[in-house]
């Protein structure tokens, strides 16, 4: 099912957390890369999706954020691209396939770590080439829809497209982090980004990652304005922040919730998150959006340390550029 014809079904449609740090909570390793976890591990992988399908994402992104050929050649995997996009796809169908209702498998392609030239060395062709070879992997493995996403520089987001359009027909969302004043860390806006993107002819747009949820809502206020096409927001949860030798997130399930009502109300129809996204954060999303859940104050930022992150139901009781997803 296309994904214009599942959101006239639905009205809005929720889309998954953070992948990495669901990884590192089933093995992976400081300094390894987690699209290897789909090759060595891919029950894990599956257990992820199923995570998120359980607690109400209508869309999940695949395990592959990382695999272009420069992002696995850190780990020696650049020459098993289309090997490891592939199982990352499989993986995903595995569980889309068995749900009970229609989910969407989105293959996750993230920046390849390179600044294009004349800003860099890496030729605009040959980013053309490694987008083509990922997604080729993507499109073997039974995607539904091809993910840009994370990406700054909209020569990248082109080299993306053009690359996806090589290796298959599917539809493409592509999804942009904004950092500073509402900007990429390459300067675009959100009505520049949107501008561009709705001439390459993408499905879907958006604003993933970013530095805060103000400067992203800002973004996604711009791209709302001018896109002729679905708008996607996948926010991080609030401002990282280290905690001894972990790092841990700002933004509660509670705060993701109200900010995923905030940008329904200026017109994103597509809404999940991104680093420090749970399935708990996802679970209360969705009870937000499908009204089942009351809409958290704007002050609330902490869940007590006694306090199950349980959505409270109406009726209850009161009870950069080499960034990855995580």
């Amino acid at each position: 099912m296309a994904l214009e014809e599942i959101l006239a079904q639905r009205g809005h449609l929720v889309v998954d957390g953070a992948m990495g740090t669901e990884m590192f909570a089933r093995g992976l390793t400081a300094g390894d890369a987690p699209e290897r976890m789909n090759l060595d591990v891919p029950r894990k992988v599956e257990e992820v999706h199923q995570a998120y399908v359980d607690a109400g994402s209508d869309i999940f992104l695949t395990n592959s954020f990382g695999g272009t050929r420069y992002r696995l050649a850190l780990h020696k995997l650049d020459d098993r691209v289309v090997e490891v996009n592939e199982a990352a796809a499989n993986n995903g169908r595995v569980v889309a396939d068995r749900a009970d209702r229609q989910i969407l498998v989105a293959g996750s392609v993230g920046p390849t770590g390179e600044l294009i030239a004349p800003l860099g060395p890496l030729e605009f062709a040959d980013a053309v080439d490694a987008f083509a070879e990922q997604t080729a992997g993507l499109s073997a493995g039974g995607v539904d829809i091809v993910w840009i996403e994370t990406m700054s520089s909209l020569v990248e987001v082109e080299a993306a497209v053009v690359g996806t359009r090589r290796s298959c027909d599917l539809p493409i969302a592509v999804t942009m982090s904004f950092d500073t004043a509402g900007r990429t860390m390459m300067g675009v806006t959100g009505a520049q980004a949107a501008t561009r993107l709705t001439e390459l002819g993408v499905a879907a747009l958006g604003a993933n990652c970013g530095n805060n949820l103000a400067d992203t809502e800002a973004a996604l206020a711009e791209m709302r304005e001018v896109a002729g096409v679905p708008v996607i927001s996948k926010a991080n949860a609030g401002i990282p922040q280290w905690r001894g030798a972990e790092l841990s997130y700002s933004g509660t399930p509670e705060v993701m919730a109200a900010h995923a009502q905030r940008a329904r109300r200026i017109g994103v129809e597509i809404i999940g998150g991104c680093c420090g996204n749970t399935p708990a954060h996802v679970s209360f999303i969705r009870g937000v959006l499908d009204g089942a859940v009351k809409v958290p104050e704007p002050h609330a930022e902490a869940v007590p340390e006694n306090r199950s992150s349980r959505p409270e139901r109406r009726g209850d009781r009161p009870q950069r550029r080499r960034r990855r997803r995580s």
